[in-house]
């Protein structure tokens, strides 16, 4: 897992004028410390992370870690197969809301 591609956060970028504090939080521990930790490839981390936020209905944040989660190397088949494994565990109407957000962004 040392030479996956170093993940990088672009907090400071969208909303460092807003949130100073949360955007540092967001580059340097979020990603430079979470994020580039050596127990999980960067491909893997990006699958747990479109589950979690499929489960928590986070369609925001989901929107951003498609791509991240494709720059990873996650197929847009795999993510698809990632919204519909855990739809009966994680709720339907969650699942239908992230299959809208993943035909919005891979048909943008």
């Amino acid at each position: 897992m040392s030479n996956q591609p170093r993940q990088v956060g672009g907090g400071r970028r969208a909303i460092g004028d807003i949130a100073p504090k949360l955007a540092a939080l967001t580059d340097d521990v979020l990603f430079d410390d979470v994020w580039d930790r050596p127990g999980l490839a960067a491909r893997d981390r990006s699958l747990v992370t479109v589950a979690a936020l499929i489960a928590g209905g986070d369609a925001a944040q989901l929107r951003f870690h498609l791509g991240r989660a494709q720059e990873n190397g996650v197929t847009e088949e795999e993510l698809v197969e990632t919204i519909t494994h855990p739809a009966f565990s994680t709720g339907w109407p969650k699942a239908m809301t992230a299959a809208n957000v993943v035909r919005d962004v891979f048909h943008d």
